[in-house]
């Protein structure tokens, strides 16, 4: 994963994610992002959102011994709710203590844009992440905002 993360082409750094998906499945894969996203360096949580979108592929049995014959898998494997609600409470966290314009609008962009995406427990981050982008200085944030605020109404 950390190749991936350190990758700058977005498109290229799939193919260090992908194998690791088959290898270790979605929910470690889906941890690693977040990682980086808590403690790196600006460039690592960039490549961390470019890694974050790849490890949301979809996956094949064909493609993996890890599959049993009949084409399933353990679903532990890739159970990744804890990491997807870390995700999102990482990601609002860098997003609102952040003054890197070019990180902002990266981890902004892997943010949904429906208040009902967000556990119970990250609704306040959320509201604050929301007021945050409203008068975010960048276009395409604002635009974020006024999607979330859209599919409120």
């Amino acid at each position: 994963m950390a190749a991936g993360v350190h990758d700058p082409d977005p498109s290229f750094c799939r193919w260090f994610v992908e194998p690791a998906l088959y290898g270790f499945g979605r929910r470690r894969v889906l941890e690693a992002p977040v990682e980086y996203l808590r403690s790196g360096t600006d460039q690592e949580r960039a490549g961390a959102t470019r890694a974050w979108h790849w490890a949301h592929m979809p996956l094949r049995p064909d493609m993996s011994p890890a599959y049993a014959p009949n084409g399933t898998r353990d679903p532990a494997m890739d159970a990744s709710r804890e990491a997807e609600d870390a995700w999102l409470e990482a990601s609002m966290q860098v997003f609102t203590e952040t003054t890197d314009a070019w990180l902002r609008y990266s981890v902004l962009r892997m943010l949904p844009a429906s208040h009902e995406a967000y556990p119970p427990r990250l609704q306040n981050l959320f509201e604050r992440t929301l007021s945050a982008a409203r008068a975010d200085p960048d276009k395409d944030n604002r635009d974020w905002a006024r999607a979330v605020d859209r599919a409120r109404s």
